[in-house]
């Protein structure tokens, strides 16, 4: 299948021919593992309806991909160094995709959920696998831009996540959704046989595999804790949970400073540019995540925007990464990554204080630039970001360092929407219960205590409990009243529930954008704090020799 199948990197004179064809598989390989997950919040209301989930199994239907995305990373990062970087990219979108397929086919949330939890793992070989063949394939005058083009495909992802899915649901169910993963890894895999060069370390006689499965114990465990405690109570589960990641932590710490080779080095936290720029992974993750949360959410149950509709107006965001892609190539040779990624966290912060002034009569025209803002601060940081963490590993660690970079995203955004979830849910609740209570000591009509504290539950079970009290009212008025009159009655207190439901979401919106402005503009300070100079990372830098890329066939 020509060159890419045969002749190693280092084997070849010059730089790699097809790199940026190669650089387009990788890319196209990192847009389904982030669509996974932006998709299925437009496809949920449809798998609610037609599986008949409860909020526990939706929850873990989103968040069955994610325990095993994150945990499994670090050891299959190792692994691919170890065996084929090439090799884990190509069987893990065979994973991804024949997941997708049976995804597609099952008719129950355990069947759901367990396609999921499989796409995961799938995703935990993918992730690690686009950025180590990134960083083995292109020389380090290039690989800052090549970088650039994977943080903005990401970044595209996420808008672009719920626009396919929106066009999907128009005219097929659900289980389109998960099989349109399917011509993408077949693409995927043969572009990878094609175009994307073998690769993988020399000199790694063994894998640290005990430090792998400790990774795996306490990122799995922490990933549980974060998803179980806010959602479902602080019981015996999360309690557990958090104890595990405790132990598995300290564990894991222990071991790796004793290992001679360990999977993952954790003295490098204490370089301030690898600290410095994975928190800023995780912190920006964590603040985009929790917002697109809650925005879909805005934009479909306030708003009243179709699934297609929502995937339209989050388009401006991955418009504006690209943008700010290409600001953070022009500046940041210029004035060093510090300045970039702390002008970016600004940038983000306050895109997020913008949303700070949502209320139950804003228009789309009101997160238009909330979201071109906060698209131009993931394309100013995180590219700069990602090229630091790479670039603090060695050849036979690309593998890792990918790894590295994607847990912080994937704990990032796992925080970002259980803490901002979790504001956002409880704020809301209270908002409803406020305002029904006013409501009825106003003179007006009680809402029935069982269908407020249903209507408490999400914005999404509000506008159900307002048809169906709606629908009470025009039946217990009709004998009376007649049914035109009892109709327009159920009409008018099913509309009255509908704008305290509103009033309440967006309220909410705006408390919970506060606390997601506070967080990153405090990780903001930390950072730029952390971040080192740019004549210290300019001098780190020229000490770092230029990797070559060292492979066996």
């Amino acid at each position: 299948m020509g060159l890419a199948m045969s002749t190693p990197v280092d084997k070849m004179d010059g730089p790699y021919k097809r790199r940026w064809a190669a650089l387009g598989v990788l890319c196209l390989s990192l847009l389904i593992i982030v669509m996974a997950n932006t998709s299925l919040t437009v496809a949920a209301p449809d798998m609610v309806k037609d599986l008949g989930l409860g909020s526990s199994d939706l929850q873990w239907v989103i968040d069955g991909y994610t325990v095993p995305y994150a945990a499994l990373m670090l050891i299959l990062g190792a692994v691919g160094d170890k065996y084929s970087r090439r090799g884990a990219l190509v069987l893990g979108l065979l994973v991804f995709g024949s997941a997708s397929v049976a995804g597609s086919l099952v008719d129950s949330a355990s069947g759901v959920i367990a396609a999921r939890a499989v796409m995961g793992i799938g995703a935990a070989m993918i992730m690690p696998a686009t950025l180590s063949l990134l960083a083995a394939t292109f020389p380090r005058e290039e690989r800052a831009k090549a970088i650039t083009i994977w943080t903005a495909t990401a970044g595209l992802a996420i808008a672009v996540g719920p626009l396919v899915a929106g066009a999907l649901l128009e005219d097929h169910g659900w289980a389109s959704t998960f099989l349109i993963n399917v011509p993408i890894a077949v693409v995927g895999i043969v572009g990878a046989l094609l175009l994307v060069p073998p690769s993988k370390a020399s000199g790694v006689d063994k894998i640290d595999y005990i430090g792998g499965l400790l990774s795996v114990i306490w990122v799995g465990s922490l990933i549980y804790m974060i998803i179980e405690g806010p959602h479902f109570g602080w019981g015996t589960n999360a309690i557990v949970a958090a104890v595990v990641a405790g132990v598995g932590l300290v564990g894991f710490i222990v071991w790796e400073l004793r290992h001679p080779r360990p999977v993952l080095d954790v003295r490098r936290f204490a370089e301030r540019a690898f600290a410095g720029s994975t928190l800023a992974v995780a912190l920006f993750f964590l603040a985009v995540f929790g917002t697109f949360y809650y925005l879909t959410q805005h934009l479909q149950f306030v708003l009243g925007y179709s699934a297609l509709d929502t995937g339209i107006r989050m388009l401006p965001l991955a418009g504006a990464v690209f943008v700010g892609g290409a600001a953070t190539a022009l500046l940041t040779p210029k004035v060093g990554m510090k300045v970039t990624v702390a002008l970016g966290m600004t940038v983000g912060t306050v895109a997020i204080a913008l949303l700070t002034r949502v209320d139950a009569n804003s228009t789309y025209d009101d997160f238009i630039w909330p979201l071109i803002i906060l698209g131009l601060a993931i394309g100013l940081s995180l590219s700069p970001c990602t090229n630091a963490i790479m670039g603090s590993f060695p050849e036979d660690k690309l593998g890792v360092g990918g790894a590295v970079n994607s847990t912080s995203i994937e704990l990032g955004g796992s925080l970002g929407i259980a803490i901002l979830g979790t504001v956002l849910a409880k704020t809301y609740s209270s908002n409803l219960a406020d305002a029904a209570a006013k409501t009825a000591a106003a003179g007006g009509p009680k809402l029935p205590e069982k269908a407020l504290s249903a209507a408490q539950d999400s914005v999404g079970a509000g506008l159900v409990v307002a048809k169906e009290v709606g629908k009470q009212v025009a039946a217990g008025a009709a004998p009376k009243v007649g049914a035109e009159k009892a109709a327009a009655l159920g009409a008018q207190q099913a509309q009255s529930v509908v704008e305290a439901v509103h009033k309440a979401f967006a309220d909410s919106v705006a408390h919970t954008s506060v606390v997601g402005a506070v967080i990153l503009g405090v990780g903001t300070v930390v950072v730029a704090v952390l971040l080192p100079r740019r004549a210290s990372a300019a001098a780190a830098a020229s000490a770092e020799p230029e990797r070559k890329v060292d492979e066996k066939v």
